[in-house]
Formats: C-alpha cells, sequence, structure tokens
C-alpha cells in the first residue's frame, strides 16, 4: 500500500511539475500589433476593407458616437458581443497569418487558439464534444437516480440509505451546467458566454473538490461537512466575483482551475492508496484519466487544420472517464445501502 501510495504522490508532482512548465495562459493578449488592430476595430467596426455586420455606422463609416459599443442600447447587447467577438476574430486571423508569413509559432489571445469557423461555430469540435459531455453526465446522473430510487431499498419516510445521495444531485447539476456554457463558450465567443464558462467552471471543480474531501474522509455529520465547505465555497464565490466584478484574468483563473484539479487528484489518489474505496480500480482509473485531462488541458498545442487541438483531445478522454465516475458512484451507493442495512439487521 505504501509503494502504490508512493507511486500516486510521485505521478501526481509530476504532473504538476510538467504543468508549470507549460504555463502560458493568452500570449498573444500582449503581441503589440494585434492589440493595435482591435483598437481599430473597437473604433472603426473596420479591419482594412472588411466591416462588420453586427457593427452599427453612419453613412460615411463612422460611428454615430464616440465607440461603436456605445451605439447599441441595453436590449441589443448581443450585437455588442458580435461585434467584440468578430473583431477579436478578425484580427486574430490577420495576425496570425503574419506570423505565420514569418516563420513565427501560433499565440493564444483571450485564452484561446486561433481556430476555424465552421457554419459560424467558433470552436466546432470542442462545441459538439462538450454537448456529448453533458449528455455523458445527464446520463449518468439518470442511471444514478434510477439505481438509487428504484433499485434500492428505502427507508419507511422515503429517504434513502446511502449519505452522499444529494451531495451527488448537486454535482450532476453542476456539471450539466458546466458542459452547457462550456458548449456555448466554444459556439460564440461572447462576453456572456465567457463568463458563464470561466464561473461555471470554478463552481464546478470547486464543489468537485469539496465532495472529494467529504467522501475520503466518510464525513456525515452536518457541522463537520459544514466547516469543510465553508472556507472553500467562500474562496470560489471570491474568486468568482473577482472574474466578473474585477477582472477576467486569464492567467489568474488559470492557477486556480489548476489548484482546484491537483488537490482532488491528490486527495482521490491518498484514498485509493490509504483505504480500500468501492470499486477501487475504477477510482484509480478516474485519478489516472483527469491527470491526462488535466496535462492536456494546460500544456495545449495549436489546433490540427484549425479545429483539433489539446482541449478538445482532453474532452473526448473525459467521455468514457465520466461513464467510470457514475459507475463508480452507483456501486458505492450499493456497497453503502448494503453495509447499513446489515447493521440494522
Amino acid at each position: 500500500m505504501a509503494a502504490f501510495l508512493r507511486f500516486v504522490v510521485i505521478f501526481v508532482t509530476a504532473a504538476i511539475l510538467i504543468t508549470a512548465r507549460c504555463f502560458d495562459a493568452s500570449a498573444g493578449d500582449n503581441d503589440l500589433n494585434y492589440g493595435a488592430c482591435l483598437n481599430l476595430c473597437q473604433k472603426t467596426g473596420c479591419i482594412t476593407d472588411q466591416c462588420f455586420k453586427s457593427c452599427e455606422f453612419s453613412s460615411n463609416r463612422k460611428p454615430t458616437d464616440s465607440t461603436w459599443y456605445s451605439q447599441a442600447p441595453l436590449y441589443l447587447q448581443w450585437k455588442e458581443w458580435s461585434c467584440r467577438s468578430d473583431c477579436r476574430y478578425h484580427c486574430m486571423l490577420n495576425r496570425e497569418e503574419e506570423r505565420k508569413n514569418h516563420d513565427g509559432i501560433p499565440l493564444k489571445y483571450h485564452g484561446s487558439w486561433p481556430f476555424g469557423h465552421v457554419l459560424g461555430i467558433q470552436e466546432p469540435v470542442s462545441a459538439v464534444l462538450s454537448t456529448l459531455n453533458l449528455a455523458m453526465h445527464f446520463h449518468g446522473w439518470l442511471s444514478f437516480f434510477v439505481f438509487i430510487y428504484c433499485k434500492s431499498p428505502l427507508k419507511a419516510n422515503g429517504k434513502t440509505y446511502y449519505e452522499y445521495t444529494w451531495l451527488w444531485h448537486l454535482y450532476a447539476v453542476l456539471a450539466v451546467n458546466f458542459w452547457l456554457w462550456r458548449a456555448a463558450f466554444h459556439g460564440i465567443y461572447a462576453d456572456l458566454t465567457e463568463r458563464l464558462y470561466y464561473s461555471s467552471s470554478v463552481a464546478f471543480l470547486g464543489y468537485s473538490l469539496l465532495l472529494s474531501i467529504l467522501r475520503a474522509l466518510y464525513l456525515k455529520a452536518e457541522a463537520a461537512r459544514v466547516m469543510v465547505a465553508a472556507p472553500l465555497i467562500g474562496f470560489v464565490t471570491t474568486h468568482i466575483l473577482f472574474l466578473n466584478l474585477v477582472e477576467l484574468n486569464y492567467m489568474l483563473n488559470k492557477v486556480v482551475v489548476i489548484v482546484l484539479v491537483v488537490l482532488q487528484l491528490l486527495i482521490c489518489g491518498a484514498w485509493v492508496g490509504l483505504s480500500h474505496p468501492p470499486s477501487r480500480r475504477k477510482l484509480l482509473m478516474i485519478v489516472a484519466g483527469g491527470t491526462i485531462v488535466m496535462l492536456l488541458a494546460t500544456c495545449d498545442f495549436p489546433p490540427y487544420k484549425g479545429l483539433l487541438d489539446a482541449q478538445a483531445v482532453a474532452q473526448t478522454i473525459a467521455l468514457p472517464l465520466t461513464y467510470v465516475l457514475w459507475s463508480f458512484v452507483r456501486d458505492d451507493a450499493n456497497v453503502s445501502t448494503s453495509t447499513l442495512l446489515k447493521k440494522a439487521e
């Protein structure tokens, strides 16, 4: 057991070191030529001879007010987001074409690689894979619901014997919400979808860490759960408020996400090594697969053919991991229920 625990610690530690070397959230944002193009587009709605329908102009192609975004009334905020998205996208393409002609390597802009659009979808492969992951989580949640309420014995008051039922229900809600907004963000780069994506991801990962702590330490008393949950919920809430009200900082958010994921992997790895949880092999698969997903998501590479990047590969690996996760949850519920029934006898 000690040897296995050392292996888990070494494996995750190596992943952290590799992740640290890959850290570069959005280098393209600081590119001077890209910044100049973006500023010009925000003032005029045009890049060279190309102008965008999403921006409003007078007949002489000058903005009707000081800036293009001040033209749209509040109920047309989507037009503002669409115009900003068009400016970012086409400035990024122009800059990347210049870099390609000078043998420069591709850069990330606003946390994303330059992708080719398909039918107006900005990251078509990732958008489809995010939708599939959403469906997988919903299917897993439904299978857990059927198992716990239809195939397992219930108490006289109709409640389940499994002490973590409502925690997994909340996990499923946050997971579905996260993959929904991730699919929306990959489909359309807009201020709204971007903020909802980053906020939902931090909320989902923060709660995943909380659930891992509660389950690994077998915390069942409400007081103990509140003591663990309060500081973590406070931290996650503060970070989400900072992203939405102060600054949408890609580097800071990346640090927070990596810390949350690494802590969860370490806790689950220690749980596997120090105790004997149900379906131990499934949990080990989740830890190993989760580490690979983290590495791919962090040590990202430019999209192949403008479509397939490391994020898409990570989402592909996440599909079978989601099935394994919900299978583990059902096994855990089954073993816990059987144990409690035996004690009751």
